[in-house]
């Protein structure tokens, strides 16, 4: 009869054989998708290009693009000024929201509004808060400064191509789509192993997960780009719905399907700066993400851990070391993962070619991510300590 140790080795060899089949075809997936779409860095699209892929005969709606900031970070003004450069050809607006006069990024904004002067922009500081999610109090704050009736939701980090907005335009004209969303990659703020450890995360396992499933149906809204006309956000409660909720991007797209509405993936990929310069800030930003996302998906979020090959590899070969099997599996394994790592850092622009030696070392960062987000409820948010209940509602800050 096997020992407990052979059926725990045999066990997890399963989940890290199943773990690198689900990122084979997630990457694989990624590949189709890529062909398709731009990523910045890519040569720019001309204006004749991006204004085809609309519905012939349509007429270019005006777009707000929601840009909520707190403080500077890196690649800060690197990051916005992609929405100052886009090609859409009809009236672009982006609003600035700040809860303080003083705040460095104002800096930011003015130095791009100098150097685009022809842009539309609003700048509102309001330090008024109506509720526990600050990034939600402030895009409050900002909507009487909105002029039109898409509005795009983007966080202050997140890079995009020239034809960003025409991407989401298209995805928004689809039957019964209610709300775009994109894909994004890591992009390390600079070539720290820190940095690129935090994005490796976000491209070898966020990304393909996504697209599978995408592949199975599952429509989630993605909190780097929430985009939705005037009328859905007000049929849903508007903006006011979602402030007492830490995931407002995945309690949004659960009120948009509610709604009777689709969550349609723009033909774009983002990247999102990783800036994180320690290993603890790194575990904790993880660590306040893995567990807002179990709050709102317990049962996905735990079947992510299959997104951890080399993880389970490792413990196959822990468990029974005289097998060659394991040490193959592993060894096999790893190999895969470096040369898929790889290729999703070509296909988003965000190569990080010499992270392979650390590639077992970040499966387990990540579950040990996951093992604190299973047992705790408190976060750092903002700069502030918050209890996240399995109601999915955020309390008063601590």
């Amino acid at each position: 009869m096997p020992s407990l140790f052979t059926i725990a080795s045999a066990v997890s060899g399963a989940f890290s054989l199943a773990g690198y089949i689900q990122g084979a075809i997630g990457t694989v997936l990624l590949e189709r998708f890529r062909r398709t779409v731009h990523v910045p860095g890519d040569p720019s699209p001309s204006p004749q290009q991006t204004t085809s892929t609309l519905r012939e005969g349509d007429t270019l709606p005006g777009v707000t693009i929601m840009k909520p900031l707190h403080g500077d970070e890196p690649l800060l003004e690197e990051a916005l000024e992609t929405f100052f450069q886009q090609d859409y050809p009809a009236a672009r607006q982006i609003v600035f929201g700040l809860q303080d006069k003083n705040d460095p990024a104002l800096n930011v904004v003015q130095r791009l509004q100098k150097r685009y002067p022809k842009q539309d922009v609003a700048v509102v500081i309001d330090q008024t808060e109506h509720g526990p999610n600050r990034k939600v109090g402030n895009l409050i704050n900002m909507f009487p400064a909105c002029k039109h009736d898409i509005l795009i939701i983007s966080d202050s980090d997140i890079h995009v191509s020239t034809d960003y907005v025409t991407s989401i335009v298209q995805a928004l004209q689809q039957d019964d789509v209610q709300l775009a969303t994109t894909l994004y990659a890591g992009l390390p703020a600079s070539q720290t192993l820190v940095r690129k450890l935090g994005a490796c995360s976000i491209n070898t396992n966020f990304l393909p997960g996504v697209m599978m499933s995408r592949l199975m149906g599952r429509q989630d809204c993605l909190g780097a780009t929430m985009a939705l006309r005037r009328k859905h956000l007000a049929e849903i409660g508007g903006l006011e719905a979602l402030v007492q909720h830490v995931a407002d991007d995945a309690v949004l797209g659960q009120y948009i399907r509610r709604n009777g509405g689709k969550i349609a993936l723009a033909r774009t990929i983002c990247q999102t700066t990783v800036a994180e310069t320690t290993l603890s800030e790194l575990f904790h930003h993880e660590l306040r993400w893995g567990r807002t996302v179990r709050s709102v998906e317990p049962l996905g979020y735990g079947l992510s851990a299959l997104q951890l090959p080399l993880f389970w590899g490792s413990l196959c070969v822990l468990f029974a070391p005289a097998r060659f099997f394991s040490w193959a599996l592993l060894g096999g394994g790893l190999l895969g993962r470096h040369i898929m790592t790889r290729r999703i850092g070509q296909l988003t622009n965000c190569a990080m070619p010499s992270l392979f030696p650390y590639l077992i070392f970040r499966d387990w960062l990540s579950a040990l991510v996951m093992t604190g987000s299973a047992r705790g409820t408190h976060v750092t948010w903002r700069g502030r300590s918050l209890h996240i209940s399995r109601g999915k509602k955020l309390p008063k800050s601590l």
